[in-house]
């Protein structure tokens, strides 16, 4: 059982003070550290012996753990967790400090996708750490379909969105079609296209079609409906940017890190890991801040992920910033850089 300088559901004020100043001297220096140099840090004149007996109670409580026998205590992702909760400080940036973030991210002459590289190079240069920035494919309202048939049964969909962007898919066409039927299912589409985004367009459509309401004949419904599946079956990807990995590796001598790290990497580069970003951003009003596994992202200890939302002016999800380090990330600066940076990012991708 802990002893009496741990209360349940909190700490009292000794405790918690001498649990700031550990944390605090965590993330400053990565090292373990002992109950002598913890007196020497503390305002409060506490003696050695009674800073040791307080950091005992602290690790039965789970919030410290020895790496060694004989070494100095280190946080828990427990008390990590607890001190980013209640105990953690951040400062806001200065006007200097956000006109140049500003100023780093301005589209002029450079694509979106350049943009958004270099707001994940910029995060990544200010934490030390590894970076993220997801940017969904725009979910824009629908310009114009076309339907343009390519012989042997087979047409390209085209898809151009109200900012230019075109797509282009290959369906399949039932067999014995003339080109007319082409042009009639694009007609038909194209008339309901008027500041529609393509979910809304296809909600439209699936109304009409379940009330048999199109006017089409069989042949014209089979090609309206398998030219919008075939964005609704696999979805309209999105651009993962990820910079200063090398960063995770810096000071990793074992070979178990090494491999832990590795195996980060190569979860980030898949699919699912975009959709699991993107959830984690849209559970979240602001910054957040995932210890070990608790992200569901990648079940590594000793790595931390913060993350925020990117939301245009209409509050709606568009993207998502985060950053990947060692437990001991600079937390309090990255918490204002990242929200602000994320604010700027949801104007750009609204």
């Amino acid at each position: 059982m802990p002893g009496p300088g741990v209360v349940t559901g909190s700490l009292n004020t000794r405790s918690a003070t001498i649990l700031r100043e550990l944390v605090e001297h965590y993330l400053q220096t990565g090292d373990p550290v002992g109950s002598r140099t913890l007196a020497h840090r503390l305002p409060m004149g506490l003696s050695p012996a009674t800073v040791r007996n307080v950091m005992s109670d602290l690790t039965e409580a789970g919030l410290l753990f020895s790496p060694h026998t004989s070494a100095g205590r280190l946080p828990t992702e427990k008390g990590l967790r607890l001190f980013v909760d209640g105990m953690l400080q951040f400062g806001s940036l200065s006007e200097d400090e956000r006109e140049a973030i500003s100023r780093s991210l301005e589209a002029r002459g450079r694509s979106l996708e350049g943009t958004l590289a270099e707001a994940s190079t910029m995060l990544s240069g200010l934490s030390q750490a590894a970076s993220l920035v997801l940017a969904p494919k725009s979910e824009g309202t629908i310009k114009h379909i076309e339907f343009v048939g390519l012989g042997g049964n087979r047409a390209l969909v085209v898809l151009v969105g109200a900012d230019g962007q075109v797509e282009n898919r290959v369906i399949e066409t039932p067999v014995g079609m003339l080109s007319s039927t082409l042009n009639e299912a694009a007609n038909y589409l194209n008339a309901r296209l008027t500041g529609r985004t393509l979910p809304e367009l296809r909600t439209r459509v699936d109304e009409e079609m379940a009330a048999d309401q199109t006017h089409l004949d069989q042949l014209a419904t089979e090609v309206v409906a398998s030219g919008l599946a075939t964005w609704s079956d696999e979805g309209r990807g999105g651009t993962l940017i990820i910079r200063g990995q090398g960063n995770l590796l810096t000071d990793v001598t074992e070979i178990e890190r090494l491999s832990t790290i590795q195996m980060l990497f190569e979860r980030l580069e898949k699919q699912d890991a975009m959709l699991r970003l993107l959830e984690l951003a849209e559970n979240s009003d602001g910054v957040r801040i995932f210890i070990g596994a608790e992200s569901g992202l990648f079940g590594v200890s000793g790595m931390s992920m913060v993350v925020a939302p990117a939301r245009n002016e209409s509050n709606r999800i568009v993207g998502a910033l985060g950053v990947i380090g060692p437990t001991r990330l600079n937390y309090g600066r990255i918490i204002p850089v990242l929200d602000y940076t994320a604010r700027i990012i949801g104007q750009m991708l609204g």
